[in-house]
């Protein structure tokens, strides 16, 4: 299977763009190896054959151990229904590792308020003490949600690479 994997990133706090708010969607910050977040990216992820579903406990263990990683929560009225993973990069740029709904909280139009959320704290973090970011980025692939992508562009993403795998 051929897969397209577009990067996209945002080199400017103002080139956000973004969506009206929701009431009752926030992020809720976890705390490693939380036990809500691993059953919950699995969740994210079965949809999209992410590779984490095929994880040892090992792998488990140091991905939560990294401490350049913060994982946030999507909550509705408190309940969590998605996931947010930052990364901190060199630069200081920021990764948005991971960001998805579970299946049943798709297409009710949360993702976009919830990916405006994820952008923020993004352009906050700073887990080094280099100071924010001055890059934010993420990639997306074929494999992931149709309107991934499209998500993106619309809070203000603009691709800088596509590679075919």
């Amino acid at each position: 299977m051929t897969e397209v994997v577009t990067y996209v990133e945002m080199t400017a706090r103002d080139q956000l763009l973004p969506s009206a708010a929701v009431e009752g969607v926030g992020l809720s910050l976890e705390p490693p190896g939380d036990p809500v977040i691993r059953p919950l990216l699995a969740r994210v992820a079965a949809p999209h054959a992410w590779p984490s579903l095929m994880w040892t406990d090992e792998q488990w263990t140091a991905w939560f151990a990294e401490p350049r990683r913060r994982l946030w929560s999507v909550r509705v009225d408190g309940a969590p229904v998605g996931v947010a993973e930052l990364e901190a990069q060199q630069g200081p740029a920021v990764e948005i590792a991971s960001f998805g709904l579970v299946p049943e909280f798709v297409g009710r139009g949360i993702g976009g308020y919830a990916l405006t959320l994820a952008i923020e704290q993004a352009w906050r973090f700073d887990p080094t003490g280099d100071g924010p970011a001055n890059r934010v980025w993420l990639h997306t692939s074929t494999l992931d949600h149709p309107h991934a992508l499209q998500n993106y562009q619309r809070r203000g993403f603009r691709p800088y690479h596509t590679e075919t795998r």
